[in-house]
């Protein structure tokens, strides 16, 4: 791998002693006792699925508080059975804030919450909580134990919220209804459909988020922010009605990523009913799980190889090559299919491209004509999208594209600032430093043992 060059302000950490202990910190000083904020000051409350890998991170120290992450979170779970993208906490000067998203009386009361989902990788998450809580036995074990059996019926109705009120047509695919419930949230994957959301009148609004990353050509334009609103407000205006939201939302996307994110924590659920005490749903979380690895399988663009999003409101396909396109990674059961993705990731336009800092994959692909190597999704290496693709790899038993992106991850990560995502060619981390989710991965990565060890 070619050395970094961005002008580091500080000595990189020595080894990865150091490293564990950087990360270690990190997510005690995000620490508000009752939830680890996303990360200082850009991201001070709970996002749903930085919250998972954030307690899969904190299982590495201590069991209790990573089921008291999960626990909290669950704590915000609507009637309807959906989990919202933000949790609020009391921190000011966030944007946009609870008043914006109008769901006080249809949130739980008490929580203050969005509107608005992320993808479902909780249970794959809370499976490997338990099962390293349970190699470690004692008490940790119990807890653990007992957190599965008391909580995977709230997962169940997670799950059945997203196959009914958002697959509910049989496609085996997620909609979604803002780019925000990706996670991706301004990815080329959504030019198309947001092109077409034409704001009417819209709340005025003064962003902060431009204030905190000084160089906002990070961030999305002030243009496309408009955007992100109108669709908030127009799901406001529905009071988040999942009947009454295709007829009034004017961004509709099938979510391949977000699908197969939904296939494997299907299994992964389905596991943990039969352990801890739900055995009767196992078989029907397998069947969702089956439905939805089919759907994303079905998405594959033969020519390409990448399987794309589609656009419910045209009916037209989505296929810009961004890291979403590489989704049957996550759940296919065709090997065929998973070989010839894995050569895909394998080439110059993704960990093959000579020019990268480290071979990893970046959110676009390093060839695609609209690259943008700074700009949030558009671009950059994101370190927890690398650790979530690799453990799907290893779960298929390739070991070896796992190791060598275990021994580049924590090659990128010992530059000490736990970036939220990172320039692919210089390596520079970029967005929010102290981001709780990068120190969570490098702490997954650490408690593998040393390759040989």
């Amino acid at each position: 791998m070619s050395a970094t060059s961005w002008p580091n302000p500080d000595a990189p950490l020595k080894d990865h002693a150091e490293l564990g202990d950087r990360a270690r910190a990190v997510l005690a000083a995000n620490d508000t006792g009752a939830m680890v904020t996303a990360a200082p000051n850009l991201y001070p409350h709970m996002w749903s699925w930085d919250a998972a890998f954030v307690a899969a991170g904190l299982s590495t120290i201590s069991v209790p508080r990573a089921l008291a992450e999960l626990a909290h979170l669950l704590g915000a779970q609507w009637e309807s059975g959906m989990i919202p993208h933000i949790v609020f906490s009391e921190a000011p000067g966030y944007f946009p804030g609870v008043d914006r998203w109008r769901t006080e009386g249809v949130s739980p009361p008490g929580v203050k919450s969005s509107g608005i989902c992320q993808p479902p990788v909780h249970a794959t998450l809370l499976r490997r909580i338990v099962e390293r809580a349970t190699a470690r036995g004692g008490e940790a074990a119990r807890l653990a134990e007992d957190f599965a059996r008391q909580s995977v019926p709230q997962w169940i109705r997670w799950h059945g919220w997203l196959r009914s009120a958002r697959a509910g047509d049989g496609s085996g695919l997620v909609t979604i209804y803002h780019g925000w419930e990706s996670g991706m949230d301004n990815s080329p994957r959504f030019d198309g459909p947001y092109s077409r959301v034409q704001p009417g009148d819209l709340e005025p609004f003064v962003r902060t988020d431009t204030r905190i990353v000084e160089d906002a050509s990070q961030r999305p334009s002030d243009e496309e922010y408009a955007r992100y609103l109108w669709l908030v407000q127009q799901m406001a205006d529905a009071a988040f009605d999942d009947a009454r939201l295709p007829g009034v939302v004017d961004f509709q996307v099938k979510d391949v990523f977000a699908s197969a994110a939904l296939a494997t924590a299907n299994e992964d659920l389905a596991v943990l009913a039969e352990r801890h005490g739900h055995a009767g749903e196992a078989p029907r979380l397998r069947e969702w799980a089956e439905e939805f690895r089919e759907g994303v399988d079905s998405t594959v663009d033969p020519e390409t190889g990448l399987a794309r999003d589609r656009d419910v409101l045209t009916g037209e396909w989505i296929d810009p090559p961004t890291i979403a396109g590489f989704a049957p990674l996550i759940s296919t059961a065709d090997r065929a299919l998973r070989e010839r993705q894995s050569a895909l990731i394998d080439g110059p336009d993704w960990t093959g491209d000579p020019r990268l800092a480290f071979p990893l994959p970046a959110s676009t692909s390093t060839t695609y004509g609209d690259l943008r190597p700074r700009q949030y999704w558009r671009g950059p290496v994101w370190p927890v999208m690398n650790w979530y693709l690799a453990t799907a790899l290893r779960r298929h038993g390739d070991e070896g594209r796992y190791a060598a992106w275990r021994q580049a991850s924590l090659a990128q990560l010992m530059e000490g600032h736990f970036g939220e995502y990172y320039e692919p060619f210089t390596g520079e981390p970029l967005g929010s430093w102290n981001q709780s989710w990068t120190a969570a991965v490098a702490l997954e990565w650490l408690d593998d043992a040393e390759p040989g060890g």
